[in-house]
């Protein structure tokens, strides 16, 4: 009899700890499936928030997000957007000819899209275009696709180049694009506007002379507001093009943190 008891004693002792076995197998799975499940939605989300640039020319640029396509400062005609994604948004920085291009916006299928302009470019826009336009003016903001907008003031601070951008004429633009921020200069010089700019991810500084700055200036407005990423742009002068491997050097001695990155903004020259 003991001996029976002592045998049901051991065979019910296997099975709980049998089964424990398999309910911490069963918990640690479920933990492992969890977490999994997580990592893969963080990933998605990251995925989604993601901004992909592409350089055009000089300051034109394409960026894409969220099934977003935006265009900042379209120039070049419609050959120059072979391959791309239909803008659902354009941003346009200034009158100048490397900036505002109507013959390229009547080129483009710019059909039911918004375009967000200082009131000088709106001034110089033909009357098709009327009824897409939403003028800000430095200092104002406001939401277009899911994209956040700010106008954010450009102009030149030197004396024999104060003509070129006066203030309060031209826009540059902080977008808001999911969890980035994202500055596009336009042409300016070193302005305490953009010193003063915080959290910035991507930066897209001008440096080009006589128009608008030296490669000192830039960096040295780069590292005060100190972006985590910083795109020279916009650096091709006359006669001169601007020496971005120089900025870069001054950028990173001044804060190795900023990551510099050089893409090629001017495909069909030489320099």
């Amino acid at each position: 009899m003991k001996k029976r008891n002592l045998l049901l004693l051991l065979f019910t002792t296997t099975i709980f700890f049998s089964c424990k076995n398999v309910e911490k197998k069963n918990t640690e799975n479920e933990a492992v499936q969890m977490e999994s499940a997580e990592m893969n939605t963080k990933e998605g989300q990251m995925d989604s928030n993601s901004v992909e640039v592409i350089p055009i020319e000089h300051a034109t640029t394409v960026l894409e997000w969220n099934d977003v396509t935006i265009y900042v400062d379209p120039t070049g005609g419609a050959k120059a957007f072979e391959g791309q994604n239909d803008p659902d948004l354009i941003l346009i920085t200034d009158i100048h000819g490397d900036h505002l291009n109507v013959e390229t916006l009547q080129e483009i299928n710019t059909s039911s899209i918004s375009i967000v302009v200082p009131k000088a470019v709106a001034d110089q826009m033909p009357e098709e275009f009327n009824s897409q336009l939403k003028i800000l003016n430095n200092g104002e903001n406001t939401e277009m696709n899911g994209v956040g907008i700010e106008a954010i003031p450009m102009y030149n601070l030197r004396e024999e180049a104060k003509d070129f951008h006066v203030k309060g004429r031209g826009n540059g633009y902080v977008l808001t694009l999911g969890n980035e921020r994202i500055y596009f200069s336009g042409d300016t010089e070193d302005i305490t506007e953009m010193r003063n700019l915080q959290d910035i991810d991507k930066a897209f500084v001008c440096m080009n002379l006589p128009y608008t700055m030296t490669e000192e200036s830039a960096a040295s407005a780069v590292l005060d507001f100190k972006p985590v990423q910083v795109y020279p742009y916009h650096y091709r002068g006359r006669p001169d093009v601007s020496d971005v491997a120089k900025f870069k050097q001054l950028v990173n001695e001044g804060d190795k943190n900023i990551e510099v990155v050089q893409l090629d903004w001017y495909p069909t020259e030489e320099y």
